[in-house]
């Protein structure tokens, strides 16, 4: 495949992201920037995204990589590893990768306990032999999620449930241009 090249002929920039242990709502969140989609689309061009459903680096260095989700399995925490190698600027998208988020409610509950309830003893199971799943494509549960910032370097957060579509259509603005990365306030309230 051929570098992308913006109209004055440089490569542009490429932007990765990914969605980890969470709900997608922040990926949702990037695509609601409506018409400004066309807009990046001419300012960067996508590497391992499910915006382009690609699932592997290609070798080139991305300038961005946006993650999205918590780690919670193995492939998780290869995933992001995979991530911070790839990519000169990692940003934390969204509650669940700066914080955890709801899939680390798992946190307060022994893995045992949460195996069990899901597989064999919750009130909807119907798992009469008792089989556990353990098929080799099925990644291995961690002991708990962890926000992304505990499990390789992170350079920026952004929070929410999600991001709105400006918040993050501002920060990658800014990471693009090599502008400063400050949010005006209105865009990082939760109030």
């Amino acid at each position: 495949m051929a570098d992308a090249s913006s109209s004055n002929g440089t490569a542009k920039p490429r932007v990765a992201t990914v969605s980890l242990a969470g709900c997608f709502g922040c990926h949702m969140s990037l695509l609601d920037i409506d018409e400004r989609i066309l807009d990046l689309a001419e300012l960067v061009e996508f590497d391992r995204s499910p915006i382009n459903d690609y699932k592997s680096f290609d070798g080139r260095r991305c300038a961005v990589g946006l993650i999205e989700g918590g780690c919670a399995n193995e492939e998780n925490v290869k995933v992001l590893r995979d991530f911070r190698k790839h990519c000169d600027v990692l940003v934390s998208l969204g509650d669940c990768a700066t914080m955890g988020g709801v899939p680390a409610l798992r946190n307060m509950v022994p893995i045992e306990e949460c195996i069990d309830e899901a597989y064999l003893s919750g009130p909807s199971v119907v798992n009469p032999d008792g089989i556990l799943p353990n098929d080799p494509e099925v990644p291995r549960l961690l002991r708990q999620v962890f926000p992304a910032h505990e499990v390789v370097k992170m350079d920026f957060h952004l929070t929410g449930c999600p991001p709105s579509a400006d918040t993050i259509w501002a920060a990658l603005n800014a990471l693009l241009t090599g502008a400063p990365l400050d949010l005006p306030y209105g865009l990082i309230k939760y109030d």
